[in-house]
């Protein structure tokens, strides 16, 4: 996918934080999670079950992850309204002195989602080191507000997941309403999307949109939930080990005595033993490198790369000449814009054009996309002697 549509906000939409988050940076902001950072020096790990389930099943899983060494926080879900009712919906309010009782044996931080003012009421209350706002809340700017109005003046770390639907803007302006609430203790987390295509996720990662949130924000900790991107338990080593690869800054993730018998989302829970194993197979790369050799190489394939990328836009500008040019000689003879056959040649031909140069074809075909978008755009404003606001829909018309 490639840095551009809808969920991103469109080419000129304006997403912003406010001006702590927009001063600070990783290496100056002192909050929970860069000094945690700092001091491990690695990607944070945060790990527990889905939900709680019993005081047995939450220290289990805590002693466990004590022992192992590799946890920087406990998650547990206390709150778990599903999509349909009648199912488990956890243990409620019940289960947060258990998981004060695993922080006191084992001194792990605690981390719960919360979705209403009473959540973070009862959390505090019970000494919950960190919250985290849920997909199905972030989407909902009202809800979202309301638990930063609760929030206000607690000094509690939060996290934030991205919303149910890829929109870049919605989970920028979740962070945002928390900041201005006085909460600059704040991490994102990237769990990824709903989408009717098919997909081998149970959440399409989307990649593209959180990169874009670190690309703006690179003071902003950003955590990934392979858990439920995956939906299984074969995809969480390779969507945490790219994760790692971009440079983020933690991951979470389910682990559960018993996966198979959990009472939520067992297909994605992976046992202690399993999760020690998942940790230590992960590749942790540096983000350069001192070797001089390896400096000055990657220094000379940039300045090629760099002369690629003119040699491109360069044939771009000369397209988009022929496009006007067409677009001229369709207004000469009052012809529309819509070319059904020729795009439809085109979409067809470029990908296999593309992977006979050893080019992803559906990238081939996404680039293709956003050529067609400006096309329209171009030959709307010659046929109609106006430019006109915004890019174009897609459609058939080149």
């Amino acid at each position: 996918m490639l840095f551009a549509g809808p969920w991103l906000g469109g080419a000129g939409a304006k997403c912003h934080l406010g001006p702590q988050l927009l001063m600070e940076n990783t290496a100056t902001a002192d909050t929970f999670f860069t000094r945690r950072l700092a001091a491990k020096g690695q990607p944070l790990i945060i790990a527990g079950p889905c939900s709680a389930e019993s005081e047995e099943q939450v220290l289990t899983v805590a002693r466990a992850l004590q022992a192992a060494g590799q946890a920087d926080m406990y998650r547990a879900g206390i709150w778990k309204p599903r999509t349909k009712p009648g199912g488990f919906e956890g243990m409620g309010t019940a289960a947060l002195p258990w998981l004060q009782a695993a922080r006191a044996e084992t001194g792990l931080p605690m981390a719960i989602e919360v979705a209403t003012p009473k959540h973070v009421e009862e959390a505090l209350k019970h000494g919950i080191d960190v919250l985290w706002i849920g997909a199905r809340t972030t989407v909902n700017p009202f809800a979202v507000q309301e638990l930063a109005d609760a929030l206000a003046g607690t000094g509690v770390p939060v996290m934030v997941k991205n919303p149910v639907n890829p929109d870049l803007a919605l989970w920028a302006g979740a962070l945002e309403r928390l900041e201005r609430a006085g909460i600059t203790d704040l991490a994102a987390i990237h769990r990824g999307f709903s989408t009717f295509a098919p997909s081998r996720y149970r959440n399409a990662p989307t990649w593209a949109i959180p990169i874009e949130l670190k690309t703006r924000y690179p003071q902003l900790p950003l955590i990934n939930d392979p858990s439920h991107i995956g939906g299984a338990r074969d995809l969480l080593l390779p969507i945490a080990q790219k994760a790692l690869d971009l440079d983020y800054d933690g991951i979470i993730i389910e682990t559960h005595p018993d996966p198979d018998h959990a009472l939520s989302d067992a297909a994605q829970q992976v046992t202690p033993a399993r999760l020690q194993e998942l940790l230590s197979e992960l590749k942790y790369r540096y983000r350069s490198s001192d070797n001089v050799d390896y400096r000055n190489k990657a220094e000379e394939l940039r300045q090629k790369m760099d002369t690629a990328d003119h040699e491109i836009l360069e044939m771009l500008a000369r397209r988009m000449a022929l496009i006007q040019e067409l677009a001229e000689y369709k207004k000469e003879n009052n012809v529309k814009i819509l070319q059904l056959e020729r795009w439809q040649e085109i979409f067809k031909t470029r990908p296999e054009w593309g992977r006979k140069l050893n080019i992803d074809e559906k990238f081939v075909g996404e680039l293709y996309k956003l050529i067609h978008i400006e096309s329209i755009r171009q030959q709307t404003e010659v046929l109609n002697g106006r430019p006109i606001d915004g890019p174009v829909n897609l459609g058939p018309g080149l």
